[in-house]
């Protein structure tokens, strides 16, 4: 572990990066060349007074997620990413858990569509970001590690994951999900992390088991859904795709369906955000 050069690192990567390659203005007072230090606290979701110590060398040991927040708020590339690793004296995490690296120009495609609900994900459903909308959206990704942060193990071990979609919609999700995890473990060569994905839900789920014995296999690119908003109701979108070369990651964004309410609802979403407006029943 090397605090002193982690720090220094940090901040070289901090001063070569201009605010409009993060989405952010360009102000006419800026005394740096690159971003300020407390522009990259906010992109990484820390505080402030963390990130100062951590330039300065001092402090605690950042942990993973820290880690794995400031490689994607300072676009690093995947080499950079595993340095800092190296230097904080962490373990480089698997490609595809949720600490996995995002191509930074899968980021920069990210910041670009702040008025479209956009997150990107592993093959094996592992949320890594969303912007502010897809949280509106969607949810915010759950707070877990291992297999447990793949919606497609939460979809067959917890019903709360379901709650996304309206019934009528779940075996057709259910066959999609299936078939698309078999295409991404004979793409990955049945590495340890899709493996023991497949052995625990085979273990755990009666219908992963019957899908999984018919070798149904499709690669999910474009699909259109019906998500279970908690304020606006049942929004029709189409789910578009984009893959990265190796295939291990995709970026998704929401466009509304066609002769829906959808367009309608999503410019709602934009203003409502977060917020939960159902009525207190109280």
């Amino acid at each position: 572990m090397n605090l002193g050069e982690l720090g220094l690192f940090l901040k070289s990567r901090r001063d070569r990066i201009r605010p409009p390659d993060v989405g952010l203005p360009t102000g006419p007072r800026r005394r740096v060349p690159g971003l300020r230090r407390d522009e990259v606290a906010q992109q990484a979701g820390i505080s402030v007074d963390y990130y100062i110590e951590l330039e300065r060398g001092s402090g605690a040991q950042p942990s993973e997620q820290v880690l794995a927040s400031l490689a994607r708020a300072l676009r690093l590339t995947l080499d950079e990413r595993d340095h800092i690793y190296h230097l904080a004296g962490r373990p480089v995490p698997p490609s595809g858990g949720a600490a996995a690296h995002v191509h930074p120009g899968m980021l920069d495609l990210l910041g670009r569509l702040p008025g479209t609900p956009a997150q990107v994900i592993t093959d094996l459903h592992v949320t890594l970001v969303q912007n502010d909308l897809a949280v509106a959206l969607l949810g915010p990704a759950p707070a877990t590690r291992g297999i447990e942060a793949s919606l497609v193990y939460r979809w067959f071990t917890d019903p709360a994951a379901r709650t996304i979609y309206p019934a009528d919609d779940h075996e057709q999700h259910s066959r999609t999900f299936v078939a698309d995890l078999r295409a991404a473990a004979a793409r990955r060569g049945g590495d340890q992390e899709v493996t023991a994905l497949i052995t625990e839900l085979l273990r755990r789920s009666q219908e992963f088991g019957e899908l999984w014995e018919k070798q149904d296999v499709a690669v999910r690119r474009n699909d259109r859904k019906r998500i279970v908003h908690p304020s606006l109701g049942v929004i029709d979108v189409n789910c578009l795709n984009l893959v990265s070369e190796d295939g291990t990651q995709r970026l998704l964004w929401f466009t509304p369906a066609i002769g829906t309410e959808s367009v309608d609802q999503l410019e709602l979403l934009a203003v409502v955000g977060t917020q939960d407006l159902t009525p207190d029943r109280r």
